[in-house]
């Protein structure tokens, strides 16, 4: 009889995860604490609410974030199907509609038989009782939290490490009060994660504005709204002097690198925003033939066409001042702002320290992490760890070891920097050619082009998916007969 599965979470990871193990016939508890206790950032009740942007990036063929969804697609995956249904025009990128999207994975999940949801908080994981696959996301509960700090506390692992006492695995509010006195190492395993602004469509001067894709690639799905040097400037002097939204005593602040929010971005020079979310470059306004000095883009967020999303413009700025501030970018003079941008904690565990390349714990391995609290940055990657981790534990509940994808893969790429990264350095991760297998030294000096060389690493990339994915059956030789 297959051993019993529990999956902590119906984000984007647990959702994937428990749909990976009905698909193999398997019986799970799906947990989710919303509504029950909802989250600083979580709006609905719904599985894989999507909370800061509505896109999954690129999907322009060879590219690394394509060959992720791509090897997803070949996996069987329901999140990139249900992507795939719910899209809403955004250029060369995947974007979907948010509330279509999650009501949709929300519905699928719960119409599944084998699948059981349970709204309830856990507090307690049992290591030794089935297979606990923990996808509680960046906003894990604190009580969870402090169940997770207690599976990575094993003395055995410190005396490893070489270190006098159980290393700090997890760092931030509830883990600084369980660690004050335990002269353990102060590890920032943690980072501050930021929301785009929301304006209703009907509010936008579109007479202001205009329609294009950067480069022409693509179809002209979003708005740009332009701006002179003299707009600009201001612009940044007022967003450089705004007020920000008092931190709390315990935090420091440690944002996401790729996800700076955007006074963070200005403070760090005046052309900063120019080469950023700002960057005017490919996007010739048709009124005037020529480039702007900055760009502000806006992307569609829903199949309704009603409500786009300040593209790159998290901010941590109080309410007003953000209306105030973004109400100086042409065209949004009267905006109507239905979502303000925002800031949460994301929680994250030290992979390289705790994890097998299975997603499995070292210590205890029948307990597996998925989704941004395994390590990884970005919605695509969170859910192909729940796909990943989906399976290794329909492995495990049927007796059978986990086999890890292969390195050369775009899944095998992210297991490898979770298992494998510098540990006292370790921050989350997107997907990046720089995290795939590179081609050989002899292919790279023979050939100079480097989309060719990408399309080589994808084709690679996906053939040894296919190989994984569907194992050719052994034949047993004439001597073993």
């Amino acid at each position: 009889m297959p051993i019993p599965i529990r999956i902590i979470g119906a984000g984007l990871a647990g959702s994937e995860a428990a749909w990976q193990c009905a698909r193999r016939g398997l019986s799970v508890e799906l947990y989710e604490m919303r509504p029950v206790r909802s989250t600083p950032a979580h709006q609905t009740a719904n599985f894989a609410e999507l909370v800061c942007s509505n896109s999954l990036k690129s999907d322009s063929e060879n590219t690394a974030p394509w060959l992720l969804k791509e090897e997803m697609r070949r996996a069987g995956s329901l999140l990139m199907e249900i992507a795939g249904q719910t899209a809403v025009p955004a250029g060369h990128a995947l974007a979907v509609d948010r509330d279509r999207f999650a009501e949709a994975v929300t519905q699928a999940i719960e119409r599944e038989p084998l699948i059981h949801v349970m709204r309830e908080e856990v507090t307690r994981i049992d290591e030794h009782d089935g297979v606990t696959i923990i996808a509680s996301g960046p906003l894990t509960s604190d009580a969870l939290s402090r169940e997770i700090l207690r599976l990575s506390d094993d003395p055995s692992l410190a005396q490893r490490q070489g270190e006098a006492g159980a290393p700090a695995q997890l760092k931030g509010e509830p883990f600084d009060k369980l660690r004050a006195g335990s002269g353990a190492p102060a590890e920032q395993l943690y980072f501050y994660d930021s929301i785009s602004p929301i304006v209703e469509a009907d509010s936008i001067d579109m007479s202001r504005v205009y329609m294009a894709a950067r480069y022409d690639k693509g179809s002209a799905d979003y708005i740009n709204c332009p701006m002179t040097k003299e707009e600009y400037d201001a612009f940044l002097d007022a967003l450089i002097e705004a007020q920000a939204v008092d931190a709390k005593d315990w935090e420091n602040l440690n944002y996401f690198e790729s996800c700076l929010p955007i006074e963070e971005i200005a403070r760090r020079g005046r052309d900063t925003l120019r080469f950023g979310p700002m960057k005017p470059v490919g996007l010739r306004d048709p009124k005037t033939g020529r480039m702007p000095y900055a760009v502000v883009q806006l992307r569609q967020e829903n199949l309704r066409a009603d409500s786009y999303n300040l593209v790159g413009f998290q901010n941590h700025l109080k309410f007003g001042e953000q209306a105030r501030i973004l109400r100086m970018i042409p065209g949004l003079e009267n905006a109507k702002f239905l979502r303000y941008g925002q800031i949460h904690r994301n929680t994250y565990i030290n992979g390289p320290t705790l994890l097998r390349e299975t997603l499995l714990m070292k210590q205890h391995p029948n307990v597996l992490f998925a989704g941004q609290i395994s390590g990884v940055e970005g919605y695509v990657e969170s859910i192909a760890t729940g796909l990943l981790a989906g399976m290794a534990a329909a492995a495990l509940a049927n007796d059978a070891e986990p086999v890890p994808p292969p390195r050369a893969t775009a899944f095998g790429a992210l297991v490898n920097y979770i298992c494998h990264a510098d540990a006292k350095n370790f921050q989350p991760a997107n997907i990046t050619f720089d995290l795939l297998l590179p081609l050989d030294e002899a292919t790279r000096r023979r050939v100079r082009d480097k989309k060719q060389r990408h399309a080589m690493v994808c084709q690679r990339a996906l053939r040894e998916l296919d190989a994984w994915l569907h194992p050719s059956p052994v034949v047993p030789s004439a001597t073993s007969l």
